[in-house]
């Protein structure tokens, strides 16, 4: 079962954390530098059109059951069906998880930044991190999406908090590493199951499974759990062969970029920005076709595991394209439309990506109007824009009344210890209405 694109939204508790920068559209540093303590908006901002890739795919395998074992849902095969299903593997499949990843390994910094600041032992803070994470990710796989990367972040997260002190450069070139390496391995695979003839035609049990899973998630609860619990091995296979050699290669890439604060002052790094374009719209690009292709097109075992390789190496570049793109729009023209939009939903992202999994489960399964597999790709694809419009507004409410999201503020709580406020104040006592962009900070 391919898992594409389900990401650990909240690196840290809900926002990116202190660290900011002065000035800027989005909080960014156009006078250069960053002020410790201050926001990174732009960085909220990025965060929340994560939010939206993951929900784009993510939704896919909570409405079909075929889609989770590489199939078409029978009845839906119109030109539009199969253009929204491009669409989605094309530009969105293997890409946002990154982008994730890449912001846990960044607030990874800011957050030994904070306790180094506010003088307190990291360690313990971040385990208890860490612990809740994998608390909520047993849960969340558990009873709504069994598509959960939170306890695969929790894990890898100690592999991090072990690799706290390398160098940027060394850590640069672990991910190079990793990436190469499983890349690698999948283009050898690919070659054997070329070279012993390959299985090139469906596996017609797949289609038998994919029904069954169907019933059961249209079941009650004790159904939907069951089937959830039944998909976590398959799951589990594609985190560790998939994700989390990926997940781990972004971590170091976001803890070189942290360390060199490198999205605290954007206009200081416009020419990489460019160049980060340039290669992931056309590099990573071309990449993305074979991995859209390999998925979708039949093309046999062979190509599929040879699609997946060379996305894994340049997945990243496109993933990098993207949020060089949001980071541009954040100091551009329309800078503070930008963040404007998409900061408080991504400033809330844990709280976000377990939304969506709640709605999508009272929408597709038993616990609700099970919808799986009754609702074509382009009626999938209006429900998760219509929802991701409903976070933003709703985002936007809650973080006039409160400091954080509740989700965020519950995962501080744990980790400081403590019961940190949640609701804004006025200046003269009163139940405030801040602006969203000075929440309380993450430590």
């Amino acid at each position: 079962m391919t898992l594409s694109a389900a990401a650990e939204p909240g690196a840290d508790d809900g926002p990116v954390g202190r660290a900011g920068s002065a000035g800027g559209a989005g909080g960014a540093g156009e006078g250069g530098g960053e002020r410790p303590g201050a926001r990174l908006a732009q960085v909220d901002a990025l965060r929340g059109f994560a939010l939206l890739g993951i929900l784009l795919v993510n939704i896919g395998f909570q409405a079909s059951a075929y889609h989770g074992v590489g199939l078409a849902e029978p009845g839906f095969d119109s030109p539009l069906d199969g253009a929204v299903r491009w669409f989605v593997a094309l530009f969105f499949e293997s890409k946002f998880f990154l982008l994730f990843s890449f912001l846990f390994g960044y607030s990874f910094t800011l957050q030994l930044a904070s306790a180094e600041r506010d003088g307190v032992r990291f360690a313990p803070r971040f385990l208890r991190r860490l612990t809740g994470l994998f608390v909520l990710g047993v849960l969340h796989a558990v009873l709504l999406f069994s598509g959960d990367i939170l306890t695969t972040y929790a894990l890898l997260g100690l592999i991090l908090f072990a690799a706290r002190r390398v160098r940027p450069r060394a850590a640069v070139r672990t991910a190079v590493i990793l990436l190469t390496v499983t890349a690698s391995l999948y283009l050898l695979l690919a070659a054997g199951v070329f070279l012993m003839g390959g299985a090139d035609v469906p596996d017609a049990g797949a289609a038998a499974e994919a029904e069954r899973a169907t019933q059961a998630l249209r079941g009650g609860p004790g159904s939907v759990i069951g089937q959830h619990l039944a998909e976590l091995s398959e799951f589990v296979f594609a985190l560790i062969f998939l994700q989390a050699p990926a997940s781990l290669a972004a971590f170091f890439l976001g803890l070189a970029a942290g360390r060199a604060r490198a999205l605290g002052d954007l206009a200081r790094h416009r020419a990489t920005l460019v160049r980060l374009q340039w290669a992931g719209f056309t590099v990573g690009l071309l990449g993305a076709g074979v991995y859209a292709w390999g998925n979708l097109a039949d093309a046999g075992d062979a190509f599929q595991i040879l699609a997946i390789g060379i996305d894994l190496l340049t997945a990243p570049l496109l993933s990098a394209a993207y949020g060089a793109t949001v980071l541009r729009l954040t100091q551009g023209r329309f800078g503070r439309r930008t963040v404007a939009l998409l900061g408080p939903v991504g400033s809330m992202t844990l709280t976000g990506y377990l939304t969506q999994s709640l709605v999508c489960a009272l929408l597709f399964t038993g616990y609700g109007a099970g919808l799986v597999g009754r609702v074509p790709p382009a009626g999938v694809l209006a429900i998760a824009l219509a929802l991701f419009a409903a976070q933003v507004v709703a985002s936007r409410w809650w973080l006039r009344r409160y400091r954080s999201g509740p989700v965020e503020w519950a995962l501080r709580a744990w980790t400081t210890l403590s019961v940190p406020p949640l609701r804004r104040e006025a200046q003269d006592g009163r139940p405030g209405r801040g602006a969203w962009t000075r929440p309380g900070g993450c430590g």
